[in-house]
């Protein structure tokens, strides 16, 4: 497959999923990322193994494999002098810092962004963080279930009015997984200035900031106009002012979505595949104005339409029609899609354990070419290996590892 990033080597100080996806999904483009864990310790996020009432297995952990795919480990405690040395020969060789540490972490250990730049200048220095580098909250710590769902106001526009309390993240890593395709693109960008200007630029992202872009068409609406947005009470039937926007539940109990946000040209068709033609004629439905401000009358009329058929029906029936609509699906349903497999979005490799081990793929395709990478490494297994490619007599090593600087 396509390596865009074959040749840069990313050296990746960071722990849980937010930033280490970042490095993951540089290691899918051909990246060689050398992710440093504590030698005893490893990445914290190893230690996760009850997710949610999911016991997982060590060998097989989805939380550290989905972000950690393709990489290699090296086990280095940082806070000696013989560790922070070996960082510092690391750091020579790579193009780009990846680090999710606190600010004061990273000032003890002495791997902020002017240590680093001492030992290369010319390294990209990127950062993750959840509140930003900036700010009287740079030095505290979140998830994104704090920043990315909870503060930034995601909860709350999903969680409608009526609800005794806002809708917990029921997603591990949501926030975490859409964040790190900014740092990753964040580097790209990064690596072509460098290489038109030779100017290394350092780069922040923060999970705060990504809910914000991710909600910016919504947050430009509220400052321009002052009108926010909140979900309403789920139920079958079209919004307040289009029917053909809206979820409507089918005979058996499940939903089809319909979001013809446009209906110029489309009333007519949509009314007959919904078995409704004589509304098509209706003056009440007949032109786009006339079927918003009758909104509720149609979305009467259609919700008992729907609830004649069941989910196989509407399925097949409606892949005619002219206005987009989709099957509502649950995410074991979405890993059997038949699109979703003809675009690649699953990938295996082989676990640590031996046996097969499925991914999901990131959302970029190159040549439309299905994703090749491997697990991610279990905690320090490359310790050695990459501690000799930087040219470490195995008498060094043997001496770093009596005094546990290294794994």
């Amino acid at each position: 497959m396509s390596k865009v990033m074959e040749g840069v080597r990313v050296l990746e100080v960071a722990q849980f999923t937010f930033v280490p996806a970042a490095g993951g999904i540089l290691a899918d483009w051909g990246a060689d990322v050398i992710k440093i864990e504590h030698p005893l310790r490893g990445d914290t996020q190893r230690g996760f193994l009850n997710m949610g009432g999911v016991l997982l297995d060590p060998l097989r952990h989805t939380l550290i494999e989905h972000p950690n795919r393709g990489k290699r480990s090296v086990g280095i405690d940082m806070s000696t002098p013989e560790g922070q040395e070996l960082l510092y020969e690391l750091a020579r060789t790579s193009d780009v810092f990846l680090t999710n540490y606190l600010p004061q972490v990273r000032q003890k250990n002495k791997f902020d962004i002017e240590h680093i730049r001492a030992i290369n200048p010319n390294i990209i220095y990127a950062r993750g963080s959840a509140w930003g580098n900036k700010g009287p909250e740079r030095e505290q710590g979140g998830f994104d279930g704090t920043a990315f769902w909870s503060r930034s106001g995601i909860a709350h526009a999903f969680s409608p009015e009526e609800m005794e309390a806002p809708l917990s993240q029921a997603i591990p890593a949501f926030g975490d997984s859409i964040g790190a395709m900014f740092i990753a693109g964040g580097i790209s960008a990064a690596l072509y200035h460098r290489e038109k200007t030779g100017e290394a630029k350092e780069l922040d992202v923060s999970l705060l900031s990504t809910a914000a872009w991710a909600s910016g068409a919504l947050l430009a609406q509220i400052m321009e106009t002052g009108v926010s947005m909140r979900a309403s009470m789920p139920k079958s039937g079209g919004s307040a002012r289009s029917p053909f926007n809206g979820n409507y539940n089918t005979s058996d109990g499940r939903t089809i979505n319909l979001c013809i946000n446009s209906p110029t040209g489309l009333i007519r068709d949509t009314f007959e595949h919904l078995g409704l033609p004589e509304l098509a004629d209706d003056p009440r439905f007949s032109e786009p104005r006339a079927l918003f401000e009758n909104a509720k009358a149609a979305s009467d009329l259609m919700v008992p339409a729907f609830a004649k058929h069941d989910f196989a029906y509407w399925r097949e029936h409606l892949k005619t029609m002219k206005g987009q609509w989709a099957p509502v699906l649950s995410f074991p349903e979405l890993l059997e899609d038949e699109q979703a497999l003809a675009n690649d979005m699953i990938v295996e490799v082989d676990g640590a354990d031996g046996k097969p081990l499925k991914l999901i793929r990131g959302p970029v395709q190159w040549d439309g070419e299905p994703l090749e990478t491997t697990r991610a490494p279990q905690a320090s297994e490359h310790t050695e290996l990459v501690l000799m490619e930087l040219g470490l007599e195995w008498e060094r090593i043997e001496a770093l590892k009596a005094k546990g600087a290294i794994a």
